[in-house]
Formats: C-alpha cells, structure tokens, sequence
C-alpha cells in the first residue's frame, strides 16, 4: 500500500459504488425497498469500519507491522465489498 490517502480514497470510491448500484436497483425493484436499504447501510458500516482500521494501526513503529496491518485492511476491503455486491445480486434476483 503506497498511502494512507489513496487507502482512504479506493475505500470511498469502492463503497460509492456499492451505494450507487442500490439507488439503481431500487429504482428498478421498488418492492425490495428495505432489503436494499439495509445493504446501503451495511455498506455505510464497512466504510466506518474500514476508516477506523486504516487510521489506527497497531504498531506505528514498526514498518513491518504496519505493512501488514494495511495489506490486512486493503484484503478485507475487497472481501467486504464483494459481499456487499453478492447480497445486492442476490436481493434483486427475479423470482424471488
């Protein structure tokens, strides 16, 4: 992880997206207002999350460390995110 700042800015961008993509799915599915709500909101909670982890590593001085609490942080963005996106899919599926 090169910065503290491009960290902060993948995670805003990465939850944006999320929240972008439920104002698109209410839109089309108005029935499954408050499931999809409640996926912004969990989005809403990782950001939080994510913000908290990145500002406060374990050990400033050690670099080592502090490397792996990031690489730690950066993992766990994409894992997150990707459930986020997983539930959005599977609350608007047809059928269902």
């Amino acid at each position: 992880m090169a910065k503290l700042r491009t960290l902060k800015k993948d995670i805003d961008y990465l939850v944006n997206e999320v929240a972008y993509d439920c104002y698109l799915a209410m839109y089309f599915n108005p029935d499954k207002y408050s499931e999809i709500v409640s996926i912004m909101e969990e989005a809403v909670d990782l950001r939080n999350n994510l913000f908290e982890l990145a500002n406060n590593p374990a050990d400033k001085h050690n670099k080592s460390l502090v490397r792996k609490h990031y690489a730690y942080v950066h993992q766990q963005m994409f894992e997150k995110i990707d459930e986020l996106f997983v539930k959005l899919s599977d609350a608007t599926k047809l059928g269902k």
